[in-house]
């Protein structure tokens, strides 16, 4: 019989759900490990910078029970990268705390190995110095050692190395901190034997969970079977089906390159790689290359607090102001720089968003139709949270009664969904890191703590 391994992914983010009866068709064809991605920088720098996990902890505990009993209970490894969504000490202390409360509920006995991924600020300095970090492309700064200094902490993405010896040292819960995404699912093939570029490429498949189905969703689960010479991905819920096209399309999911996708210590080419179907819902893959960069490097990650932000969001119906919005936008923000002129103009920004018009595309919009009502929100920046309120406050009453020419009512033009409606959001975060810097190994920036619970 052909030498084969099974990867269970139940969703693309741990707390995002998944059906529980998909699940456990999965666990009935006897996988040799759970794995689940929890992080992201889809939704932009603040998790990270603020220290908070991007699901919620009931979400969280409700999905780690539901793996945690069955990876136990089937004697399979379960791994979890990227733990608490940004993968810092923080979230990933915040994952642990979890898990050992299901632990001790269920009254399971088991061996954890954490896999920090938090980069000391000395380290990178030091890199700094030596010239050993660059930016991920142009648009971002160099990095200094001041930018360090008022960075909220900093991790990094690691690759298989620390997951293998984590495997390899028979830990049956892995939680690891940062991580590149398909990293936890590819050190399951590697340490079994196979192929290392299929490995990453199923890697980067399994992690968004049945993503690459259709009907594609990151809530569902999706099978990965690692074979000499390729791999099979399918759905454990009989109303999804992969095809060649879904998987190939998922293959260019978030890349900056169609077919060169670039990791820790590797770059993945996928140029020729060939999608066929093997059944209605099962697509099988091969032709994945790997090559290893001469010098190995670490994406880097951090947060610095930027300014304070109050938003308000609004409606507006009147067909003369919609068709006019972006100029009385204008000239609203013109009267507040002119009221709140000891204020630099640099030290804050006010923006719009007109959602219906063109809130999402802005500039890029390619319909021009005049909608019959719109929302508008917009937002005020600044460097402290009461400058913030004061200046949106002011926005909020000019625009409420501002006079544009053809303006037959009287008694306001903005109407609130909510009363306040000024709503002050808090700390505004920005990447302050976002770099390579070159290691000595794989293993080097990433220590593992083992725990007999």
């Amino acid at each position: 019989m052909e030498k084969q391994i099974k990867i269970l992914s139940p969703c693309g983010i741990l707390g995002y759900g998944f059906p529980i009866k998909h699940f456990m068709i999965g666990m009935e064809e006897e996988p040799d490990a759970i794995v689940v991605d929890a992080g992201s920088t889809d939704a932009g720098p603040h998790k990270l910078g603020a220290g908070v996990a991007i699901v919620s902890r009931l979400a969280c505990k409700k999905d780690l029970s539901v793996l945690i009993n069955e990876s136990r209970n089937h004697k399979i490894p379960l791994i979890i990268g990227s733990a608490g969504g940004s993968g810092a000490r923080n979230h990933t202390e915040w994952t642990l705390d979890i898990i050992y409360e299901i632990l001790k509920e269920k009254n399971i006995n088991c061996k954890i190995a954490i896999i920090w991924a938090d980069i000391p600020v000395d380290r990178v300095k030091i890199a700094i110095r030596e010239n050993k970090i660059e930016g991920l492309s142009q648009n971002v700064p160099i990095l200094t050692e001041e930018l360090v200094d008022v960075t909220n902490g900093i991790v990094a993405q690691m690759g298989v190395e620390p997951i293998l010896e984590a495997l390899e040292n028979k830990a049956d819960i892995i939680v690891c901190g940062r991580a590149y995404d398909p990293a936890p699912f590819a050190a399951v093939g590697i340490y079994h034997g196979f192929d290392e570029a299929l490995s990453y490429h199923l890697g980067k498949i399994l992690e968004c969970g049945a993503l690459c189905a259709e009907p594609g969703s990151a809530k569902d689960c999706i099978m990965g079977v690692l074979k000499e010479g390729s791999f099979q991905v399918y759905p454990t819920n009989i109303n999804r089906k992969c095809t060649p096209i879904s998987v190939a399309a998922h293959t260019f999911y978030e890349k900056d390159h169609p077919y060169v996708l670039k990791g820790p210590g590797i770059v993945l080419n996928l140029e020729n790689c060939e999608f066929e179907a093997i059944s209605e819902s099962s697509v099988s893959v091969k032709g994945s290359k790997l090559s290893k960069t001469p010098i190995y490097k670490i994406k880097l990650e951090g947060a610095r607090q930027k300014l304070f932000r109050t938003f308000v969001i609004a409606g507006v119906r009147d067909p003369i102001l919609i068709n006019i919005i972006e100029k009385v936008e204008a000239l609203v923000i013109e009267s507040v720089k002119e009221y709140f002129s000891e204020i630099p103009k640099e030290d804050y920004s006010i923006n719009f968003y007109n959602y219906g018009k063109n809130g999402v595309m802005g500039e890029l919009e390619a319909s021009l139709n005049i909608p019959h009502e719109i929302g508008v929100l917009f937002e005020v920046l600044a460097k402290t949270q009461s400058q913030a309120s004061a200046i949106c406050s002011l926005v909020r009453s000019t625009f409420m009664h501002y006079g544009y020419e053809g303006r037959k009512s009287t008694s306001g033009n903005l109407a609130f969904p909510f009363s306040p409606s000024d709503i002050e959001f808090g700390v505004v975060y920005e990447f302050s890191v976002y770099h390579l810097m070159e290691v000595k190994d794989g293993k080097e920036m990433f220590p593992i703590e083992y725990k007999n619970i």
